[in-house]
């Protein structure tokens, strides 16, 4: 009953606000940060990532552009599909799909479908059709769905389907970010205002009142706030419904992590090593299980791909290179994420500290022990410390407390053990979609700021990964894991309609390729672009 409850909720009524008093817009200024590398670099000892690593927590510098000269990350901006996806034959042949009429695609629909990893077959024309057909709406007529007005005479109300909940986010967008594909609202005259205008109609006409012309309702909504205001659940809830219109048909589901997304890494082993993380606040796409009984569990499998929505709108301060490239190190932290827990495959979970000393023998502070705090008042108490207390004032005696069935906080404070696992219990760590037999993982971050998206595709080498584990590096003037590449597609905005069908495009061959069948001659696929 209460289903949707919560998206509903994250997303308040609008508020009556005086034109004069809504503040200006928020400038839209996208990122264009771009680090360079080659395999060959000589890199100093004092820039390299086991020196970062050893400074770990004690500096923010390692997230800027020192921080991308030691991994080696070399981006390529506006990337096109075909090297976007590692394999471009599993790019649909979209031009193709857009000629067919409704009847020609039903016919052909079968034909255009694969087989998926899960067992069952990919979406085919006739479903993208459809996704086409629901977010080619017309940004004014889905909200005034939205917003339950009636359609203007002579047209038919606009039919979301199941791009309502899409839909609904961006509306919701309205009140703090102007629609670019709407002219600008202008300001009322002051000459054709309605005491003036009601009084010369009076004088003119006498008692005869003319019909006037009903107001459009549409107009009344204007943009209320600020963006930098908007708050992020707005912006990852817009991003999960627009990749959810794809992800669902691929057998796949946006959700949150259900433990803090780290990025762990260690400096180098030895008498001084130390461990640390990095949280970011990424989500993440899952295979959804095919059963139903794993499904009532919470089973998840993947992640397939991380899904990285920021708030930052300002990328002037301190200076712009900074602010560009720390929102860049956020991509790259929530991919690095992925791809420790796509390695996961096939292990188990070593807890930090487990069999250390510190995590089994009791010890406070070096003093001789015995009984502190509740303990003390436990052993004064005379005689039989079980028995009933007698009843001497006659009074009724107190019913008997149900027994813990949780530790309490104090006992479960003083308890010696390693710290919480960080791995997720219900999800089953798989490389889903990873090139058999690769030594690198080809990670896909969907990526969000205004409102716009855009795809990443970093290949992150397994080298890196154990390097971050506290690997030992043989030559400290040169990275042993080369370089990472990564991609970029160029940003989409989701207020346009011929920019959100494009995005919507690349989700689907992220999707398509991630989820593809391996076959056994998945080794001789063509990767020319890879």
């Amino acid at each position: 009953m209460f289903g949707n409850f919560t998206s509903f909720a994250g997303i308040p009524a609008k508020s009556k606000v005086d034109p004069k008093d809504v503040p200006p817009p928020t400038p839209v200024t996208l990122p264009r940060f771009q680090p360079f590398a080659q395999d060959d670099d000589t890199i100093d000892e004092s820039s390299a990532l086991s020196t970062l690593l050893r400074n770990t927590g004690r500096s923010t510098a390692a997230l800027g552009p020192s921080g991308f000269s030691a991994i080696g990350l070399n981006l390529n901006l506006d990337a096109k599909p075909t090297d976007l996806v590692p394999d471009p034959s599993f790019i649909p042949d979209f031009d193709s799909w857009d000629k067919l009429s409704p009847d020609e695609a039903q016919e052909k629909n079968q034909s255009t479908r694969n087989p998926l990893r899960n067992g069952n077959l990919s979406p085919g024309c006739h479903v993208y059709l459809e996704r086409k057909k629901e977010l080619s709406n017309v940004n004014e007529d889905a909200f005034r769905t939205v917003r339950r007005l009636p359609a203007p005479k002579g047209k038919t109300q606009a039919r979301l389907g199941n791009a309502y909940e899409f839909f609904r986010c961006l509306e919701a967008f309205t009140s703090f970010w102007d629609d670019p594909t709407q002219p600008l609202p202008l300001p009322p005259s002051p000459e054709a205002s309605p005491e003036v205008t009601s009084s010369g109609d009076a004088a003119n006409s006498g008692d005869a009142k003319p019909a006037s012309p009903k107001p459009d309702e549409s107009a009344n909504f204007f943009r209320t706030s600020a963006g930098s205001s908007m708050p992020l659940e707005y912006r990852n809830n817009l991003i999960t419904s627009f990749i959810k219109l794809v992800a669902y048909d691929f057998g796949c589901n946006v959700s949150p992590s259900r433990t803090e997304p780290r990025l762990h890494f260690s400096s180098p082993q030895g008498s001084g090593s130390r461990k640390s993380f990095c949280p970011s606040g990424c989500l993440f796409i899952f295979q959804s299980p095919t059963t139903r009984e794993a499904a009532r569990a919470g089973v998840v499998h993947g992640p397939v791909a991380a899904v990285s929505a920021r708030g930052t709108t300002d990328f002037t301060q301190p200076d712009p290179e900074t602010a560009q490239s720390l929102d860049l190190a956020r991509e790259i932290v929530a991919a690095l994420i992925t791809a420790q827990h796509r390695a996961r495959e096939g292990k188990t979970e070593k807890r930090f500290g487990e069999g250390e000393w510190w995590t089994t023998k009791k010890r406070w502070g070096g003093g001789p022990g015995g009984p502190i705090g509740r303990e003390i008042e436990k052993d004064l108490v005379q005689g039989d410390k079980d028995a009933k207390p007698s009843d001497e004032n006659g009074l009724p005696m107190p019913l008997a407390k149900k027994p813990r069935k949780n530790m309490s906080i104090y006992d479960n404070y003083r308890m010696i053990r390693p710290p919480s696992s960080t791995w997720d219990k219900k999800a089953q760590y798989e490389a889903i979609g990873r090139r058999k037999g690769a030594n690198y993982d080809d990670i896909f971050v969907v990526s969000s700021l205004f409102h716009h998206i855009s795809v990443i595709r970093v290949r992150v080498p397994n080298r890196l990964l154990e390097a971050l584990e506290g690997a030992r590096e043989p030559d400290a003037s040169r990275r042993s894991w080369g370089k990472v590449e990564a991609w970029r597609s160029p940003w989409y905005d989701l207020f346009d309609t011929t920019q959100r069908l494009a995005a919507m495009k690349l989700v689907w061959v992220m999707m398509a390729y991630q989820m593809r069948k391996d076959d056994v001659s998945d080794g001789d696929v063509d990767m020319t672009n890879a």
